[in-house]
């Protein structure tokens, strides 16, 4: 089984900064992760990408976090990280991490960790 656990979500003032961290654990072997990305979910609105990342470093971004969010991944550690700046009330959220087609000696599958909540508020 593997397990996606996040950290680095808060409180935060409109123009601020904020990074987050989610790291793949399993109690075999992980031996790659296709690609590593986050999703938020605000009250009342559906889940949303984020930003993703593949192995080979391909991103793909929101619209609305382009030139504000950096997406970045170490294969060899199996962490995803966002870097969140200049940060507007409208991202407040619970960021999900999401990790897919995860190899380990058993099937590929995908998964989600159990999210962060981020607030941009004055």
């Amino acid at each position: 089984q593997v397990q996606l656990v996040e950290s680095g979500g808060g409180s935060v003032q409109p123009g601020g900064s904020l990074r987050l961290s989610c790291a793949a654990s399993a109690s075999g072997t992980i031996f790659s992760i296709a690609k590593m990305g986050w999703y938020r979910q605000a009250p009342g609105k559906q889940r949303e990408l984020v930003a993703s990342q593949n192995r080979r470093g391909m991103t793909d971004y929101a619209d609305t976090v382009k030139g504000r969010f950096t997406i970045s991944r170490d294969n060899a550690k199996n962490t995803v990280y966002l870097q969140m700046n200049s940060l507007k009330p409208e991202d407040t959220a619970v960021y999900y991490c999401n990790a897919e087609r995860v190899a380990t000696e058993d099937p590929p599958k995908d998964y989600w960790g159990r999210g962060t909540q981020v607030t941009v508020s004055s």
